[in-house]
């Protein structure tokens, strides 16, 4: 685990209750959990810490990660029963969410100084005692050199009101390297700012590049100085489950192969060219499209995004 290109991922993994037409599916979820799954399969080394149950549907989890090359840190065994996310599909593929999860995380979970960079999200931010965890693990890493990333995945299901966890997840933020959010996400916390303003906002408490995904129309990615927009890329989808994550971890991956990440990559995102945001925001969209073509939040191997071709 102490390859130069080593990701931690910080988060909930749980399964998915997929409800389409009446009809249930269970399959393994969680934002960082598919964060993790989907930088394993970009063929990334990547480590998640995470909290499920001996149950059944913990041993899903267990051979899901594992078949996607994530190694787990769950120093603290012993769930009474692993996390649910009761999804319900609409007509136009989106889903809402009703939640049965348990996290918590410590520092003493995670081993020091051995992690190039560090990805946090979703409810294993903002859920206590586990998000308390999570933002010293995210503050001692970056100390050390590590890049980091955040993906506030707003689920008010679970969060409660944006007032109550704004402070955290600016705690985040302000951390950040790089910030992923959706515009559902910037809307539900700051009703009362344009996006640029939330943008200029979290560039002011810290963050390096922020990134905001607008569903069907698109991403903006906004470094210091530069703004790039590009189209979603054409698919037929089958529902939305996992997209955000599939862009996040395209994201990531594409930033590694360029050299942003980790202590000798850190330094570059202020300066971070047009031609390299644009390019890893393409990437991205394009794992994002193969994962909305499948049912459930399947995130795309490397020989999938080279033969994927925009419908």
């Amino acid at each position: 685990m102490d390859s130069p290109h080593t990701f931690l991922v910080l988060g909930e993994a749980l399964i998915d209750c997929v409800n389409r037409e009446g009809e249930v599916l269970e399959v393994p979820g969680g934002s960082p959990m598919n964060v993790a799954i989907g930088l394993g399969r970009l063929d990334q080394t990547v480590v998640l810490a995470t909290r499920f149950g001996s149950d059944e549907r913990g041993s899903v989890i267990a051979a899901h990660l594992s078949s996607s090359n994530v190694e787990t840190i769950d120093a603290a065994p012993g769930l009474a029963h692993t996390s649910s996310a009761t999804a319900t599909i609409a007509a136009d593929g989106s889903a809402d969410y009703v939640f049965d999860l348990e996290w918590d995380l410590t520092q003493d979970m995670v081993s020091t100084g051995l992690w190039s960079h560090v990805h946090v999200g979703s409810i294993g931010a903002t859920l206590e005692p586990g998000a308390l965890g999570a933002l010293a693990i995210i503050q001692r890493e970056k100390a050390l050199g590590a890049s980091i990333s955040y993906d506030p995945n707003a689920r008010p299901a679970i969060m409660g009101t944006p007032e109550a966890v704004l402070p955290r997840i600016e705690a985040f933020v302000a951390c950040s390297d790089l910030v992923k959010a959706s515009d559902e996400d910037v809307e539900w916390l700051y009703p009362d700012l344009s996006h640029e303003q939330v943008v200029e906002h979290w560039h002011e408490l810290g963050a390096g590049v922020v990134m905001i995904t607008r569903g069907a129309s698109g991403v903006s990615a906004y470094a210091r100085g530069i703004e790039v927009t590009l189209p979603t890329k054409s698919t037929v989808v089958a529902d939305t489950i996992g997209a955000g994550d599939s862009f996040m971890s395209g994201a990531l991956a594409a930033l590694a192969q360029r050299g942003y990440l980790g202590p000798t990559g850190q330094a570059r995102w202020d300066t971070i060219s047009e031609s390299d945001l644009e390019a890893v925001v393409s990437f991205a969209l394009d794992c994002a499209a193969i994962t909305v073509s499948r049912s459930g939040a399947q995130p795309p191997t490397t020989s999938d995004v080279r033969g994927f071709s925009p419908s």
